[in-house]
């Protein structure tokens, strides 16, 4: 009897161990845990991009996807924002980064830009860029996110190439306090 209690009694703790295994919370790996604690978080106030909110949130998307080391986060209501979003019917504009936790630069949507013809995505993707620290690569093939507006009028590519998305891992590669302060040169972005 005491011999079948035991048993019994061994088999259900058995079956409780490889419940509990089994369920245990899986951790991301160490290369994940190590990138999420290195990400710079950087906050963006787009309540005044207007007609332009749509294309401002698609390049943030853009952005998010090609680098791993910043990412663009809408700022709550009341939440400082790193990056401000204005829409204005001059030519399409930026501070140029990179900006970090705490500090804060303009991107000008301007009017001017759509008004010639060129992708709102595209103007919204590259002067985020800037944002991030890029300058501008002018002249320069469509191909090219900072070729702005040399990429011509029909272009719409609003990815960085592989350059580009590397010298923002590089401005980022440190998390929040990163290698390099911002700039702060106002970059329009005329031919």
């Amino acid at each position: 009897m005491l011999r079948r209690f035991l048993t019994s009694l061994l088999i259900a703790l058995c079956a409780l161990t490889l419940t509990l295994v089994g369920t245990a919370p899986v951790s991301a790996a160490p290369s994940e845990q190590a990138r999420q604690l290195n990400q710079t978080i950087l906050y963006y106030d787009s309540s005044r991009a207007a007609e332009y909110t749509s294309a401002v949130s698609s390049a943030v998307d853009v952005w998010n996807a090609s680098v791993d080391n910043v990412r663009l986060e809408p700022a709550a209501t009341g939440r400082h924002a790193e990056i401000r979003i204005i829409t204005d019917n001059g030519w399409p504009r930026a501070h140029l980064g990179p900006v970090r936790p705490g500090g804060q630069v303009t991107v000008w949507m301007g009017r001017q830009g759509t008004a010639e013809g060129y992708d709102a995505v595209r103007i919204a993707a590259h002067e985020l860029g800037h944002s991030l620290g890029l300058p501008d690569t002018k002249p320069g093939p469509c191909s090219s996110l900072m070729s702005g507006s040399t990429g011509g009028v029909n272009c719409t590519n609003a990815v960085p190439n592989a350059s580009e998305r590397s010298r923002v891992e590089a401005n980022y590669g440190r998390g929040p306090a990163g290698e390099s302060a911002a700039d702060g040169r106002l970059l329009v972005d005329r031919r």
